[in-house]
């Protein structure tokens, strides 16, 4: 009651206290789940991509005008609602190993709803939203241990009218103009709402609330917003740019041409599901085997072409071949009966007998082993212990199964018979300097094992990660995993190419090579370290446009 008398007392605070309300039927912390769990949706397996600039709509109106610490607070509870579907895909591995790493990335959007809380009280703030998205992603995806980038909007739309903008300014435009589409359509809605709700006040009044949004408790001044009696005519203005991204991102040309070469995926699968499948080495390296004898006979048949190179995963063989007899032999004789460079996916002994390497060699029919690519981000806590080694392992029992990879120094280009190759293992494909540094490869590779995470909504996403480097590099991608997803993909980002799990899968096509940059690959990493920044500079404007007004 009396902060109500107050605001009538004050000039000006009531009508920015109405311009920072939401409608009733949308309380906010009911609003951030919801949100968080229609962004979730908008990733594989469900991949509903619309989803996502509605979430981040959603999330702008929710957060417009708190203040930083609500920000960051309901920001927490929408990254908790993101990340507990969004990495169901660790629940094989236990669920403490997945609650723990939803709680942890939530962190990150508590940071980014404290962002958009402060962001939102300027001129432009659908701009600046975006902006914040990126700064978000650009600290998840290096901070701690070359951090964790899973789940970045960009990955989101692998398949929609925002793809081509992959192959512009990369993943980290992608991922800003889903964003900005978000807030384009948070500043409509806000628009229309406003229009209503003061209707039958004075003109002065509509012009406060079209822009004025401050903290709760502070007297902000109000940035100037459209003149009063045109909200509609600016709320059609914000879904006409909805519009234009859209259709900009279509028309954006997706190369597809070039000379062509039959390549192989070949996807021997496991003998059974999670994390005990490593039990059975020898079956697995196998059944890699045994495919590939398989290729060999339908090529001499006359049924599938032969190709001029041949893909396994990783893990095809944790049977170390350059010491073990038996496992050279298995994958020197598939090797020749196919009678082409194969690229083997081997755990290799690091020579001290406490490490190892995860490699990808190029196995050739005549010589045997030769140029090979060591994996350069292996995953904490997944190959290794990154702190306090002794205490998590006598704490939690699973650890005993991580082996201690060692960080590969050079990047995965590596030649392949009449192909040079881009070689990546992975979730490598998530990092966007790891695959740029190898684009220059005519084709790119992802040897994977998904075997652990098999059946969750880990390999869906993994490969729509595959199908964004295409269409951003502008490069075939062939996809190898143990159990899959395998696939072709084109350097537009169709597929060629998709396994189903837990079956083996042999895949044939011929693909064009292609040896011309994206402007993504002339641009390198600028377009994400400005956005960033822009988004930092952004919040601590606000942030002291804040303090200063709360000062006067």
């Amino acid at each position: 009651m009396a902060q109500e008398m107050l605001a009538e007392k004050t000039p000006g605070v009531a009508e920015r206290d109405r311009a920072s309300r939401v409608p009733a039927w949308l309380p906010r912390p009911a609003g951030v789940v919801a949100a968080g769990l229609l962004l979730a949706a908008a990733f594989p397996p469900i991949g509903w991509w619309p989803l996502a600039p509605v979430a981040t709509a959603l999330l702008a109106l929710l957060l417009r005008g708190r203040t930083w610490r609500r920000g960051a607070g309901l920001g927490m509870l929408f990254g908790l609602a993101f990340c507990f579907p969004t990495f169901e895909g660790l629940r094989p591995v236990g669920l403490d190993a997945w609650i723990a790493l939803s709680i942890f990335e939530a962190l990150y959007f508590a940071l980014l709803g404290a962002g958009l809380a402060l962001v939102t009280r300027l001129r432009g703030w659908p701009v600046w939203t975006a902006a914040a998205w990126i700064t978000e992603e650009f600290i998840r995806g290096r901070v701690p241990f070359g951090g964790f980038p899973w789940a970045r909007l960009a990955f989101s739309q692998s398949a929609s009218p925002f793809t081509g903008y992959a192959s512009v300014g990369g993943a980290p435009l992608l991922s800003f103009v889903t964003a900005l589409t978000g807030g384009l359509l948070a500043a409509a809605v806000l628009l229309l709402w406003r229009r209503r709700t003061t209707a039958t006040e004075p003109e002065e009044d509509a012009v406060a609330a079209a822009d004025g949004a401050g903290p709760e408790g502070a007297a902000v001044t109000a940035e100037p917003g459209p003149p009063a009696g045109r909200p509609v005519r600016w709320a059609a203005l914000a879904l006409a740019g909805v519009l234009a991204l859209g259709l900009i991102g279509v028309f954006v040309p997706r190369p597809t041409g070039g000379r062509a070469v039959t390549v192989a995926v070949v996807q021997g699968n496991v003998p059974q599901v999670g994390l005990d499948f490593l039990g059975q080495r020898q079956a697995v390296l196998n059944n890699h085997a045994r495919e590939t004898h398989r290729l060999a006979e339908q090529v001499r048949a006359g049924k599938l072409a032969r190709p001029d190179l041949v893909i396994w995963p990783e893990n095809s063989s944790d049977l170390d071949p350059y010491a073990d007899a038996q496992a050279r032999g298995v994958i020197d004789a598939a090797v020749r009966d196919i009678g082409v460079p194969v690229l083997v996916g081997a755990v290799i002994d690091a020579g001290d007998g406490e490490h190892v390497e995860n490699r990808g060699i190029v196995w050739d029919p005549a010589k045997g082993p030769g140029a090979y690519y060591v994996k350069r981000h292996p995953l904490p806590f997944g190959e290794y212990i990154p702190i306090f080694r002794g205490v998590l392992r006598k704490l939690i029992t699973r650890f005993d199964r991580v082996g201690e990879f060692v960080k590969g120094r050079s990047r995965g280009s590596l030649q392949l018979g009449p192909v040079k190759i881009g070689d990546v293992i992975c979730f490598e494909v998530a990092y966007d300097g790891i695959v740029r540094d190898v684009a220059d490869a005519p084709l790119l590779v992802v040897q994977t094992n998904n075997a652990t995470f098999g059946r969750t909504s880990l390999p869906p996403q993994q490969f729509a990660m595959s199908r964004l480097r295409a269409v951003e590099h502008g490069r075939s991608m062939l996809v190898a995993s143990t159990s899959g997803i395998s696939g072709i993909i084109a350097p537009d980002g169709r597929v060629l190419a998709q396994s189903k799990e837990f079956t083996p899968d042999l895949q044939v096509r011929r693909v064009p090579l292609r040896t011309s940059r994206t402007l993504t690959d002339h641009l390198g990493a600028a377009p994400e370290w400005v956005l960033a920044l822009l988004g930092l500079a952004a919040a601590v404007a606000a942030a002291w446009r804040t303090r200063t007004s709360r000062g006067a």
